[in-house]
């Protein structure tokens, strides 16, 4: 007998709310469900992704079972196990380990949207290592830390028509990032009478759509920020009584930019001095402006935290601060935080110490989350730990390569593909191929699980709960249930992590038997019924306005959770660490030697500028590129030029190119776009799936991966984003075929 059950997708951050009709525990038939998040059949009307959702529950290329290597590690053989014997073995190995090394041998890789990253991250505390390696550094880290440093918590755009008079969108292009509600949000923004700006080097939808595009020069944004405060202040365009009340630093501030004139940044950035008044007014002379940074911004390297200190200050001298329409502080949460899921304060202070990151990154790592912490903690919010401590790629893998400052032998790899993501291919290669156990949680098997030692199968959309929650650092979770329990002897990543607590001493950290169980825990502080809310499919309370305004104990305004209690346009905060009182734009760091580029240009090739990361839908990220239809309509990868970059390159669309740095190369087809002259944008994390896991290709991860181009070397010195977006690159035309031709 048929039944409905809702559920959610999982192939965008969005989750969108499906209902599964179910026969005998097998999904035959999934439609949109509008009356549940984000309640826009549209939405899904017009993805392209959510239909994957009932074919890849029996995809032929989904891992089903445990597989433990019988081979060499990355001959491609296999012997299938059960989980008991899996988990055992790795329980059993990962204390041995532990013994010869310490705990902190083992490091964790974890990605999304189909994962939970709290189980993960409570396993690993409990083990006593602080070493889950992550790439926040270069998304959402450098965000959430310069807005807790300077407003005392994270701030988002509250657009609303009709009260929102300026919207700035800097660096995103939600059109194909998530293609779902913020992008209408947008599109009827652009309807409106209020004027939209957009900063993007490429003439993205969004900047198709807007009043004022500016394509700003990749890694000058810092620059381009400095210079919009330089004419708001000049042209005395500064809201004086939200400043004097509510900022510290004003006066530091006015005279840092007093440099930073429409010529000066017209020089740096590229761009026309009058588009950079013109966007400065229109962002100041509004009644309320907002503004949405994304990943353009968080990977551009050593500009990264000044351009998002400098866009806080943008938005604090305008006033455009926890008020309607502009952008305001989020709400902690009212349900179990991220924090306490995590279990971090159980992760004793010797392991703390034992933090990769420091001295490295200051501020990225335990101590400085530690200094960090009471800031936040004055209004009684606490930001998530494991994020904002991630240990940095390049010293995780420095670990597995020269055993410094102590051996990385062991790797757990949860819904991630770091031979693709992570930056230096040949070098994370290298250092995952000498692991002494290496173990991939999936639904596929990529590059990195063909060269695992064990493979398991992950319950993925309609096989799983969801509670989406961004980190904790907002009043807002949305998702729902499982429709099904998981195909084959598929587990949610819940599950695989709470049995290798129990088999490892963690018994008491795990009581909640299931993932729906520790969701159902979760919301009950709010008050929040775990069937109702799987009813409704959102838990969200609205932000109030000037939340700084309110009363607190004293009986005093609470002001903001910072050393100051104000804003920090100058910040008394990041100079205890070695950092910058003020936004200070730095030098990008070059991937190509002056040796590759005069060999490269005596065989006619050209040194150009290199963004990458830009999302092309269907795809995201490594994911999606074994989807035939896909496939079909984007069937291969592309750098893109300007039309007149390439009449003065002497290329065509079609052309065989090969893009090179001292790094590496990866090869393209090279098509034309609107964007920036003298500037190729390549696509990001392509393989292939449909060739032979393994050796010696490795799904064709050698072929036109960029990140065989890329360094993870920490560029920014606070929190040690590296740069995807603002890196140069000779590029020569190719005339052999390419291998996938």
């Amino acid at each position: 007998m048929a039944e409905t059950m809702r559920t959610n997708c999982h192939y965008c951050g969005y989750c969108c709310a499906f209902l599964a009709t179910v026969e005998d525990g097998r999904v035959t038939e999934l439609a949109p469900d509008p009356t549940r998040y984000p309640y826009d059949e549209r939405i899904l009307a017009g993805c392209r992704r959510w239909r994957m959702n009932l074919d890849a529950l029996d995809g032929a290329d989904r891992v089903n079972h445990p597989l433990r290597r019988v081979g060499a590690r990355g001959g491609n053989e296999w012997e299938r196990v059960s989980w008991d014997e899996a988990l055992d073995d790795i329980a059993a190995r990962l204390r041995a380990l532990a013994a010869e090394h310490g705990p902190e041998t083992l490091a964790s890789a974890i990605g999304g949207p189909h994962a939970s990253f709290w189980p993960l991250h409570r396993f690993m505390n409990l083990f006593g290592s602080p070493n889950n390696m992550g790439i926040g550094q270069i998304c959402w880290n450098p965000r959430i830390w310069m807005d807790a440093l300077t407003f005392g918590w994270t701030v988002e755009a509250d657009i609303v028509p009709g009260t929102t008079e300026c919207l700035f969108i800097w660096g995103t292009n939600p059109a194909q990032s998530d293609n779902s509600a913020f992008w209408r949000s947008l599109l009827a923004f652009a309807r409106s009478d209020a004027p939209l700006v957009c900063i993007d080097p490429r003439r993205t939808q969004v900047a198709a759509v807007a009043d004022l595009w500016l394509p700003v020069r990749p890694g000058t944004d810092c620059t381009l920020a400095l210079g919009f405060l330089h004419v708001i202040i000049e042209e005395d365009l500064v809201d004086h009584a939200f400043v004097d009340a509510w900022c510290h630093g004003f006066d530091e501030l006015a005279e840092h930019v007093k440099p930073y004139t429409p010529e000066h940044v017209a020089a740096v950035c590229g761009l026309p001095a009058d588009d950079i008044v013109r966007a400065a007014r229109l962002f100041a002379q509004a009644g309320a402006a907002a503004l949405v940074s994304g990943r353009g911004v968080d990977q551009v390297g050593a500009n990264v935290a000044p351009t998002h200190r400098a866009i806080c200050c943008l938005r604090a001298v305008t006033g455009n601060v926890d008020a309607p329409g502009t952008c305001v502080l989020a709400e902690g949460p009212d349900f179990v935080s991220e924090m306490e899921l995590e279990m971090t304060d159980a992760l004793a202070p010797e392991h703390r110490a034992r933090c990769l990151n420091t001295p490295y990154t200051p501020l990225q790592c335990y101590d400085g989350f530690a200094r960090a912490r009471p800031l936040t903690e004055k209004l009684g919010r606490t930001l998530p730990e494991r994020y904002l401590t991630s240990a940095h790629p390049h010293l995780v893998l420095r670990a597995m390569e020269t055993g410094e400052p102590y051996p990385v032998r062991a790797l757990i790899v949860n819904a991630t593909n770091p031979l693709l993501t992570y930056a230096d291919t040949h070098r994370v290669f290298n250092a995952l191929m000498g692991l002494d156990l290496l173990v991939v949680l999936d639904y596929y098997m990529t590059p990195t699980a063909s060269i695992a030692d064990y493979v398991l199968p992950a319950a993925g959309a309609i096989e799983r709960p969801v509670l989406q929650v961004h980190g904790g650092v907002a009043n807002m979770g949305y998702g729902g249930p499982a429709a099904v329990e998981p195909y084959y002897e598929r587990r949610c990543d819940y599950d695989v992590f709470r049995g290798l607590g129990m088999r490892l001493g963690q018994e008491d950290a795990w009581p909640e038997e299931t993932l729906a169980d520790a969701f159902a825990a979760q919301l009950e502080r709010a008050g929040m019924d775990w069937d109702v809310f799987c009813e409704l499919g959102i838990y969200w309370q609205p932000p109030a306005f000037a939340k700084h305004e309110l009363p607190g104990p004293d009986g005093r305004p609470q002001g903001f959770a910072t050393t100051t209690g104000k804003i920090e346009l100058a910040s008394e905060f990041l100079p205890t660490l070695g950092g910058p009182r003020l936004p200070e734009p730095a030098e990008q760091v070059s991937l190509c030697s002056p040796e590759l580029v005069a060999a490269a240009e005596a065989e006619g090739a050209v040194h150009l500028p290199l963004i990458t990361g830009s999302r092309k839908q269907p795809y995201n990220a490594s994911m999606y590129f074994n989807n035939p239809a896909f496939r079909a309509k984007s069937p291969h990868p592309v750098a893109e030029v300007s039309e007149a970059t390439a009449e003065r390159l002497g290329l065509k669309p079609g052309d065989r190119v090969e893009v090179a740095t001292d790094n590496g190369s990866a090869r393209f087809i090279l098509e034309t776009a609107r964007m920036r002259d003298d500037l190729v944008n390549v696509d990001y994390g392509w393989w292939h799936p449909e060739w032979e896991p393994g050796a010696p290709d490795f799904g064709g991860m050698w072929e036109s991966n960029v990140n065989c181009l890329t360094s993870c070397t920490p560029g920014e010195p606070m929190i040690g984003t590296w740069s995807y977006n603002a890196i140069d690159c000779v590029l020569r035309k190719v005339e052999e075929p390419l291998s996938w031709e």
